[in-house]
């Protein structure tokens, strides 16, 4: 004798799920989108840098000897050759000032790799210093990640 299957509950379950409210459908389905968990980075970067903590907002970047960050003093490799970097273009608390990101815009570029264009502006006692940058996010099973970045100082009437 053949036994029928009931698919039933299985239709019914899809169906629900189709219209159960974000708030409350599992994890699975309310996984925030690659712009979202990439600003978070950012903004937390932000963060630890206006609190003047350089190691934390090294966190952002990729932990790994293939890390690249170009800038006016050529090329740094490595996430301890970043960090060098800036340890010596940032000494102390008031060269680091105030950091703020604007005008970012966000390229997909495939699954689990994401192009970021921006604006920096340091707000400093001796002076303030901004420019742009173009970030290269990866995700990575830790997160989000920058595994390149080019950052450039332009004069405050340029960087816009």
């Amino acid at each position: 004798m053949k036994r029928m299957v009931n698919y039933a509950p299985a239709i019914y379950l899809a169906v629900l799920l189709a219209f159960v409210p974000p708030a409350i459908a599992p994890a699975a389905f309310a996984a925030p989108s690659a712009r979202t968990q990439i600003e978070a980075v950012l903004r937390t970067q932000q963060d630890a840098w206006n609190r003047g903590d350089v190691e934390a907002f090294l966190q952002g970047y990729w932990h790994s000897p293939e890390l690249t960050f170009s800038g006016s003093g050529g090329t740094a490799r490595g996430w301890d050759g970043v960090m060098a970097r800036y340890h010596k273009s940032y000494p102390d608390r008031a060269s680091m000032g105030r950091l703020a990101f604007s005008q970012l815009e966000f390229r997909q570029l495939g699954p689990k790799a994401c192009l970021v264009l921006g604006s920096w502006h340091l707000t400093r006692a001796g002076g303030d210093v901004g420019g742009v940058f173009t970030l290269i996010f990866q995700q990575f099973p830790e997160g989000w990640r920058i595994i390149h970045d080019h950052t450039s100082a332009v004069p405050a009437k340029d960087a816009h």
